[in-house]
């Protein structure tokens, strides 16, 4: 996310519909890229980042000029896609019939790849983002907790428990991690 000067956050918190339009064109993409770590589904992440800008635009008011606007988008966003992954319902597995891309490393088995995904998909959205976050996408633990609004300490819990639980979870489908 890029830097904007000053006085476009200033105008953006008195409610000026021209600051936020340009901050939404300096940082959508960014919000974007954001969600979609978390999410993992395009089409969802394009319904989350016209969520979190309403959010963002709605809560002006609240904005500090003196925090600089990246971290908080990024919070925001952060709260849109875990009320969404609360509200998911999980996905339905496909029939055999119907192929599947071919993985990229041909050592991981479809049915491993599979299976961890079912696992990330069990476990609470609290412990998935900060798994995805962590682990998948290999985030700074500071930047994880600025959009968490937690400590750095409390995400590495969050990452621990998450981890713990998809080791137990694999082996009971037979899978020694």
């Amino acid at each position: 996310m890029q830097s904007e000067p000053s006085d476009v956050l200033n105008e953006f918190r008195q409610g000026s519909v021209a600051a936020f339009e340009t901050l939404f064109r300096l940082h959508q993409r960014a919000v974007y890229g954001w969600i979609l770590r978390i999410v993992r589904n395009p089409a969802t992440t394009e319904d989350l980042t016209v969520e979190t800008f309403w959010r963002i635009y709605r809560a002006h008011a609240r904005f500090q000029p003196s925090h600089g606007f990246e971290a908080w988008a990024r919070r925001i966003a952060t709260n849109a896609a875990l009320d969404w992954l609360k509200r998911a319902r999980p996905e339905t597995e496909l029939d055999a019939e119907i192929p599947t891309r071919t993985a990229a490393d041909p050592a991981i088995s479809a049915e491993l790849r599979a299976k961890t995904a079912q696992a990330f998909q069990r476990l609470p959205p609290k412990l998935r983002i900060a798994a995805i976050l962590s682990v998948v996408e290999e985030r700074p633990g500071k930047e994880i907790a600025e959009a968490l609004g937690i400590s750095v300490s409390a995400v590495k819990l969050r990452v621990f428990r998450a981890l713990r639980s998809l080791r137990k979870d694999l082996q009971q489908q037979g899978i020694t991690p």
